[in-house]
């Protein structure tokens, strides 16, 4: 249950800086504190877990230099579902003139850039993105961008034709799981792709990801798999001499390093995620957001909650 509260605004401590939010992403991953998971402690502090925010700087603290009152800019933070937020200056980057009016949920955006630079992926090399969520329809559009030749699997029509839209080359249903692999393994001549990104974090789509890698492929991990162990086919994984990769970051640097990454190549118009933010809240509405986002009805991709 999410309730909107009135709380006092925070005070910026020295090093930090204060964020006005125009708005925030909904992540997959705060899926799990909605719900209620028994590992997570209520209620939550205010604003909480929202961690993809933007908006502009309104106060500084002491030592404060690089960043200045009036600043565009996005933001690694954790309670971002908020009017403001504050986070260390080091954590945020400035938003360019080209980017001036549109949305940016940095922290969302880094992590498309840093699995993008985990993966390796080079022109000319087939990839399969089994999964196509936002994460998975934002790396469509870089690996093809690239030139690259991208399978993009899903279980939703919507997504698929998001990911055609993106740049996939090839479109699988994964309605049929054993199908899907037959149709997608068909596509590289039966030899496997070079690199498989597994963006949607259930075991299903783990277990088809490593049917569809070649030999000395990689194998990137994209997808957030919170609710239990997994399996894993590792006599596959040993035959064919797999790279497995673990995409996710925890260092805030890394973090941060993508979001100026994604700053650039959206400002420069090499990607546009415009298309990919389908569904905006008001602040007021936080609920209806997560709700969207558990039940993705068709045309959803990912929910924007809107806090100015």
């Amino acid at each position: 249950m999410l309730a909107i509260e009135h709380a006092g605004v925070p005070a910026p401590v020295a090093g930090e800086v204060r964020v006005r939010l125009e708005g925030c992403g909904v992540c997959g991953s705060n899926l799990p504190v909605w719900e209620g998971r028994p590992w997570f402690s209520y209620p939550l502090s205010p604003g909480a877990p929202g961690h993809e925010g933007w908006g502009t700087v309104d106060a500084v603290g002491d030592g404060v230099e690089d960043v200045a009152v009036g600043d565009r800019v996005a933001l690694l933070s954790y309670n971002a579902y908020a009017q403001y937020d504050t986070a260390p200056a080091s954590a945020v980057v400035r938003l360019p003139a080209a980017l001036q009016g549109r949305a940016f949920p940095g922290e969302a955006l880094a992590c498309v850039m840093n699995i993008f630079r985990r993966s390796a992926i080079e022109p000319g090399q087939t990839v399969a993105i089994v999964g196509v969520g936002f994460i998975g329809a934002a790396l469509a559009a870089l690996a093809a961008h690239v030139g690259a030749r991208v399978i993009a699997l899903s279980r939703r029509p919507f997504a698929l034709e998001m990911a055609e839209r993106m740049g996939a080359a090839h479109l699988v249903s994964l309605a049929d799981g054993s199908r899907a692999i037959a149709q997608a393994r068909a596509i590289t001549g039966g030899s496997g792709c070079h690199c498989v990104i597994e963006a949607a974090g259930v075991q299903q789509t783990l277990d088809i990801a490593t049917e569809l890698t070649g030999v000395r492929a990689r194998l990137v991990l994209a997808g957030y798999h919170q609710d239990g162990p997994r399996q894993v086919n590792l006599q596959q994984w040993n035959w064919r001499g797999l790279d497995v990769i673990n995409a996710h970051e925890r260092e805030p640097a890394v973090y941060r390093r993508g979001m100026e990454e994604a700053v650039e190549l959206v400002a420069r118009g090499d990607f546009d995620p415009e298309p990919l933010w389908t569904h905006r809240f008001p602040l007021e509405e936080a609920g209806a957001a997560f709700e969207a986002l558990a039940r993705r009805p068709a045309g959803f991709m990912k929910a924007l909650i809107e806090c100015a």
